[in-house]
């Protein structure tokens, strides 16, 4: 396991798994939002699918690496480039519980995010779930020509198991 993609929707779990991940097995990880944006100045702007490729293709000369985030069309190389990809498919109800927990716990300043928690944010959250449902079925055909090197997981225990999988490959 050297270069993995963790694919799902919002708050599928994506971000937690990099870190387990990054941290258990010394791999950086990168999410995909800061290929895509580039939030160096004041207002995030989106880079060009060219940019983003060469800075997918900087990252791919590093040995090993974890790359986040919703699947993008302009980011499809990372499938190619990745030895494991993951998908993080929990049910439709779980991910929208953890979308609310989320912003509450953004607005309690218990957690951090790396954008603005307002209502509109919360409002998109809810859309962009909507919207990767309605494409569910346009995502398992991109899939199915990677069947090879990919790992569907539904809930935490297929999570922990697959954790536990790779400590045993890397013993």
């Amino acid at each position: 396991m050297k270069k993995i993609y963790i694919l799902g929707s919002v708050a599928s779990g994506k971000t937690t798994l990099a870190k387990k991940l990054s941290q258990k097995f010394d791999i950086p990880y990168y999410e995909l939002d800061s290929i895509i944006f580039d939030d160096t100045k004041i207002i995030d702007k989106r880079r060009t699918p060219e940019e983003q490729q060469s800075i997918i293709t900087k990252i791919n000369t590093q040995q090993t690496w974890i790359i986040e985030g919703t699947y993008r069309k302009s980011c499809h190389i990372v499938l190619d480039l990745a030895d494991t990809i993951i998908w993080l498919d929990p049910p439709l109800f779980l991910r929208k519980i953890r979308i609310l927990t989320r912003f509450i716990k953004q607005k309690l300043h218990i957690e951090k995010c790396n954008y603005k928690s307002n209502y509109s944010m919360l409002k998109k959250m809810y859309q962009w779930t909507n919207d990767f449902e309605s494409k569910r079925d346009e995502l398992n055909d991109i899939l199915k020509s990677y069947k090879e090197k990919l790992v569907v997981l539904k809930n935490n225990n297929d999570v922990k198991k697959f954790i536990k999988s790779c400590s045993k490959k890397n013993s």
